[in-house]
């Protein structure tokens, strides 16, 4: 049972967007991550995904602690801008470079547990069997997923994600009078530990981003983590998959990315989807263009966005 069901609350916006969701909404815009927050209202997004830029040098980052301090700017305002019982996913390594300018996953762990700004639930392993040779150290295989709450009281829906038993395990555990029938045939936790394999050159997903997530991981992010008609934002999308992922689930999505590239990468995501789609949409989807966005506010109480997902909840 996940931890809002359990404490019998629902989120603010079930009565609105959850509710009654005919038809999504979607923005991929080139953005300033700070910009694109600072336009949003507060606690109007159910999940955040984003995968920062790590172990680059920038022309603002001299220092280890201009990264740092770079990242505390976005840090709070994802923490404004998520819902009460939002979740924030962040992608990224352990393993720290040390050279100045840089920053990983490790940096982002100990700013968040130092200010006590989110809570870390879990820890997710994304291990994968193809990667890069190694002679000094032993080959990476994987990659780190930290998942943080605003509070204790956050959305999971594990039944959404939950993984088959193979028929000879569900037939013994159907003989284990202490489990109850319908336990086995919802299947079991996927745990924190995800075997998903990297894309490859000739996948059919790829559109061209060098670091582009697989849809599979987004997927079972988006199902545990946010419901049907609710705002998923990516403010480093890189490749916009968590956008195409959001059409085929039935949320919103804003993804935004400094690079213009990311226009062309969701267009080949959209040639890619008159194909069948890989996860079965449900809901018809709305995209809004550069002139209704260059028109309004990105986001915000009379934005077109917020307008176009108030009008799809009637």
């Amino acid at each position: 049972m996940n931890a809002l069901r359990k404490a019998g609350k629902t989120h603010r916006s079930d009565e609105g967007l959850a509710k009654a969701c005919t038809e999504t909404v979607h923005a991929v815009i080139v953005a300033d991550c700070l910009e694109l927050l600072k336009s949003l209202p507060d606690s109007s997004v159910q999940l955040i995904v984003c995968d920062p830029p790590y172990n680059i040098l920038m022309a603002d980052w001299d220092r280890h602690a201009d990264y740092l301090s770079w990242a505390r700017l976005w840090l709070d305002e994802a923490h404004r801008v998520l819902s009460d019982t939002g979740n924030f996913v962040i992608f990224g390594g352990l393993q720290y470079q040390g050279e100045a300018g840089s920053g990983d996953l490790l940096s982002i762990i100990h700013e968040v547990r130092q200010r006590q700004l989110f809570n870390l639930v879990n820890l997710i392993i994304w291990n994968y069997p193809n990667g890069m040779s190694a002679h000094r150290f032993f080959a990476n295989r994987h990659e780190e997923i930290i998942w943080l709450t605003k509070s204790k009281q956050y959305f999971f829906d594990l039944d959404a994600v939950r993984e088959p038993f193979d028929e000879a395990t569900k037939r013994a555990y159907m003989k284990d009078k202490r489990l109850r029938p319908e336990s086995v045939e919802k299947g079991r936790n996927p745990t924190n530990v995800w075997q998903i394999p990297r894309l490859n050159g000739n996948s059919k997903e790829r559109v061209g981003h060098p670091t582009q997530k697989p849809m599979a991981i987004i997927n079972r992010l988006m199902k545990a983590l946010s419901y049907e008609g609710s705002v998923v934002l990516d403010f480093f999308a890189g490749s916009a998959v968590t956008t195409r992922v959001a059409m085929e689930l039935g949320r919103h999505s804003v993804s935004a990315d400094l690079s213009p590239d990311i226009l062309t990468y969701f267009a080949k995501h959209m040639e890619n989807r008159r194909e069948p789609d890989l996860l079965g949409s449900r809901i018809p989807h709305r995209l809004l263009d550069q002139r209704a966005l260059n028109a309004h506010p990105v986001f915000g109480p009379e934005s077109a966005l917020a307008r176009a997902i108030a009008t799809a909840a009637e």
